[in-house]
């Protein structure tokens, strides 16, 4: 084995995310089994003679990260009389070719999600069907199942229908490109201008989808934002971590699977099927979001309200937009994290407090999400009227695993992440920083830099910390093994690193 301390960067982060998948139960690698079915797959699924729709000739465009190549939805609108848009989303169709009780299925069922670590990325499918087969991946022709919206002139829901189709994208588009030609007017993207009628398709769904942020958030939904840190390398050598930020683009994707989503489980629940739901409860510390509210100047009622939330966080950002995304941070962590539950006909379950909405069942992402897969199952029952593919027992138990195994993942995530930052601050002992508490448990006080944007523990001076209380810090300890990054308070004022 390999000295640690002969290793680059990308390969120390390489080595220590394998370890962390192991250690949280979760499988780096894909068994001989699931190879072998991979072996025998030699091309995308095809349509059963006469079933679904031919939509290839509609403009449907793909945008996620400039990596991306495992594609889940496809996007394209429509203008309709009065005002009206109508909108689809076309999803792929990944139950296709992984069949429920195949070796691949059970890898997947395993993880439950593809794990995006700084190291390596460890896809829930196999890079031949994921990036591939079972991706919507440009001009080339694949099954999806297509949800149809149609809003009115303000936003609001007034019709949807699921069915079958085939499709085709026609360009394959990258978030921070078509950001910058809908915020900032450069020039589109070569792959948008390339299309005839792409650009007006995309300003159209650039309209709707602010229109459904706007509908979201007089509801009560939250406008939330969190720093993504991304990493950058020079060959294998980590130079920085930089913000990875919110911007037009990812709201058109954002609000369209929002959309999507809630209809989806409104549809299941029309047919009869117990089915997959993803739900935030109510607040268990709602005092304290009380208290970070009245610390910056804002008031929350005693009881949770997500409109009060809300209203405070729009105020917060355009108070402070540079710090909005700490604050964010803190509002999360008091929130508590997301779980799977099994909403069976009649019985209601909790919605989610965080989008403003009852119905939700993540649907959109089954080359990268599990519970995508089972309610892309769930949906083509329902289509075809036949009986569910799972009893609600079965649901039951799918749920709690996916909750537990996708906290796993995200904390294989973070731990990784936690090494890359203690690689890029390793040099940089006695340096100090502004910061922003972002947890406090009995394991301890954690700390968040705005920049870099790095997460550590602190070890002194942490008597009294709050959640979302802004400090200066002072790096004092870097573990590399152990992924440790530590700070102590400084007084206010001292000079930054």
């Amino acid at each position: 084995m390999a000295n640690p301390d002969d290793l680059s960067d990308k390969a120390r982060l390489q080595r220590l995310a394998r370890q962390e998948m192991v250690n949280r139960g979760l499988e780096p690698d894909f068994s001989p089994a699931a190879m072998a079915e991979l072996a025998r797959i030699t091309g995308p699924a095809v349509a059963p003679a006469g079933a679904g729709r031919d939509l290839r000739n509609l403009l449907w465009c793909s945008i996620d990260n400039d990596d991306s190549r495992d594609l889940d939805q496809l996007t394209v609108a429509a203008e309709m009389p009065d005002g009206a848009v109508k909108a689809m989303v076309a999803i792929a169709d990944v139950d296709g070719l992984v069949p429920r009780g195949t070796a691949l299925d059970a890898h997947a069922r395993r993880n439950t999600t593809s794990v995006y670590t700084m190291g390596q990325i460890f896809p829930m499918f196999p890079e031949k069907l994921s990036t591939n087969l079972t991706s919507l991946g440009p001009d080339a022709d694949r099954l999806a199942i297509v949800v149809e919206m149609v809003f009115d002139r303000a936003g609001s829901l007034q019709h949807f229908e699921h069915y079958r189709a085939t499709v085709r994208n026609r360009a394959k588009l990258a978030y921070n490109s078509v950001a910058a030609w809908l915020e900032q007017g450069t020039a589109p993207p070569p792959a948008l201008a390339a299309v005839e009628g792409l650009e007006a398709n995309l300003r159209l769904q650039d309209q709707l989808a602010q229109k459904l942020k706007a509908q979201r958030h007089r509801r009560g939904a939250l406008d939330l934002e969190t720093v993504q840190a991304r990493p950058i390398f020079d060959g294998s050598i980590l130079q920085d971590l930089v913000d990875d930020r919110k911007n037009r683009a990812k709201d058109i994707i954002e609000d369209f699977m929002i959309a999507s989503n809630s209809v989806t489980a409104q549809f299941l629940e029309a047919r009869g099927l117990a089915s997959l739901r993803r739900i935030v409860r109510t607040p268990k510390h709602w005092d304290r979001i009380v208290e970070l509210a009245a610390e910056r100047g804002g008031a929350l009622p005693a009881d949770p309200d997500s409109r009060a939330l809300e209203d405070f966080l729009v105020a917060s950002r355009k108070k402070d937009p540079l710090r909005f995304p700490d604050l964010s941070l803190s509002v999360i962590k008091l929130m508590g994290a997301g779980e799977y539950v099994v909403e069976r006909p009649g019985i209601p379950v909790p919605g989610h407090f965080g989008l403003a909405v009852r119905d939700y069942a993540h649907s959109t992402a089954p080359n990268r999400r599990y519970p995508d897969v089972i309610v892309q199952r769930l949906l083509k029952a329902a289509l075809s009227k036949a009986r569910s593919p799972y009893t609600p027992a079965e649901l039951d138990e799918l749920a709690r695993h996916c909750t537990d195994a996708e906290d796993a993942a995200k904390k294989v995530e973070r731990q990784v992440s936690k090494g890359a930052a203690a690689l890029l601050l390793r040099k940089r002992i006695g340096a100090r920083f502004d910061a922003i508490i972002t947890g406090v448990t009995d394991g301890g006080t954690w700390v968040r830099l705005p920049k870099p944007p790095v997460e550590g523990m602190l070890v002194a001076g942490y008597e009294g910390a709050k959640v979302g209380e802004a400090l200066c810090v002072e790096l004092v300890a870097v573990d590399l093994e152990r992924c440790h990054i530590d700070f102590k308070r400084v007084p206010d004022g001292a000079g930054r690193g």
